[in-house]
């Protein structure tokens, strides 16, 4: 009898292992993240947030008269020793269907204080024989209660981290319930709604009258101010400003949201250590990424937008074209290069995943400039000719397998990190010699 392995190794090219115990493997974590969150999310429901919405969606309202005042204590234990809140308590007496009813409650809940004085002066606030309004449970008329309200920062804690593990973990598990027991070859078969759930799914668009090359009108749909057309930019730098603009507003937002009431708790004499204690990372990764964002910011308003005209779109092989480049920004550049390059993609899958490699075959420098000083308001611009090898592979682009044509241009700021900033091409196959005349008919002298 042999047992699947447990652990992989790469031998060569291949990896050894077994497909099942990945598998396995992968449904678990997911089942284990799916799980943390349904208990964390029913924890918080059935502590906080039921109760609540039962306080101000089924109690009924009452008058209450004040009986008595007192402070209930709540005292923490620690190996170091232990620490005490107070809060005020009334005893009141309420009528409920015509039955006298009497019971201790907390006036509120934002009076809980560390301060036992602080806390015996809050009763002050209290008469002996004063008439207040409360609310009453119907299905247990004992329990009232003086004060109704949503605690909003617990509410949001519930709907933010079990949905975030709930949604994470679930993914997940589909994800390894549908692979489960499949090869390679059939999950990469797309399903009938993959073209709705991926848009990419369907395969790249196709040049008309050249199957297998990519089209270009969304590279000729932009007209130049000098040249023909102005060349889309390919440049991750936007997408990660994005991501970390877009990243730093729903944290902090989050976390404003969570300061204030931590705040207006601590300006009423209330300190909630639960909130306080989730306040300080999520402040360290509020910061972080603010500064990230700020940082990212800086460097492209510093280095500029990059604009690059082309004379012609689609190119062939052996053609010579003219680009026009402007660079703007401020600051001095220590170089700035133009390249012509090709590039291999393919995208396969190993495991559970899907990767893309990529690989840059043939590159070319068509100009570099050394030690520029851009000025703002100005922009730096040069005129350059390059050509294509007669003997070039034109663009090709497939469900897993890509030529891509680039120009992309590589800059080094003075301080700070360098670019890479890339613009596409299209390349169809050479056309066809001209005929001479028809080899079957016999040349007339």
């Amino acid at each position: 009898m042999r047992f699947p392995r447990f652990f992989g190794k790469k031998r060569g090219h291949r990896r050894t292992g077994s497909q099942a115990w990945a598998s396995l493997g992968d449904a678990a974590f997911h089942a284990a993240l799916l799980t943390a969150g349904i208990v964390f999310a029913g924890l918080l429901l059935s502590g906080v947030a039921v109760p609540e919405w039962r306080i101000n969606q089924h109690f009924l309202p009452t008058d209450c008269t004040v009986l008595g005042k007192g402070l209930a204590r709540r005292t923490t234990v620690a190996d170091r020793g232990g620490s005490s809140t107070w809060q005020p308590c009334l005893r009141v007496r309420y009528d409920v269907a015509g039955r006298t009813m009497e019971s201790w409650s907390t006036p509120s809940r934002s009076t809980t204080t560390s301060d036992r004085a602080r806390a015996v002066a809050a009763l002050s606030a209290w008469k002996l024989g004063d008439t207040v309004p409360g609310w009453y449970d119907p299905s247990a008329p004992a329990t009232v209660v003086l004060q109704r309200g949503y605690n909003w920062w617990m509410w949001l804690l519930t709907l933010l981290l079990p949905g975030a593990l709930v949604s994470f973990g679930g993914m997940g598990l589909a994800r390894a319930i549908r692979r489960w027991g499949r090869s390679e070859e059939r999950c990469a078969v797309p399903s009938r709604f993959s073209d709705i759930l991926d848009p990419l799914a369907a395969g790249p668009r196709q040049a008309a009258d050249h199957p297998g090359v990519p089209a270009c009108e969304d590279l000729v749909n932009s007209p130049g101010t000098v040249l023909a057309y102005r060349l889309p930019i390919e440049s991750p730098e936007n997408w990660t400003l994005l991501g970390f603009g877009l990243f730093a507003l729903l944290w902090n937002s989050v976390l404003a949201v969570l300061g204030v009431g931590a705040v207006i708790d601590l300006l009423k004499g209330k300190i909630d250590w639960l909130l306080l204690t989730l306040l300080v990372p999520f402040a360290a990764v509020g910061i972080a990424g603010l500064v990230l964002f700020i940082r990212r910011v800086l460097l492209t308003t510093a280095v500029g937008p990059t604009q690059l005209e082309i004379s012609a779109q689609p190119l062939q092989p052996g053609g010579t074209y003219e680009v026009l480049l402007a660079q703007g920004g401020s600051g001095m550049l220590e170089s700035l290069r133009l390249c012509l390059a090709l590039e291999e993609q393919a995208t396969f899958t190993q495991g559970t995943d899907t990767r893309t490699d990529r690989i840059t075959v043939w590159a070319r420098d068509i100009r570099t400039w050394g030690d520029l000083q851009l000025t703002p308001g100005a922009r730096f611009e040069a005129r350059e000719s390059f050509t294509i090898p007669p003997d070039a592979m034109h663009s090709f682009a497939s469900e897993h397998n890509a030529v891509r044509w680039s120009i992309a241009v590589h800059g080094q700021p003075a301080g700070w990190p360098g670019f890479v900033r890339t613009f596409p091409l299209v390349v169809f196959p050479a056309e066809p010699a001209a005929e001479q005349g028809d080899p079957r008919r016999e040349a007339v002298p």
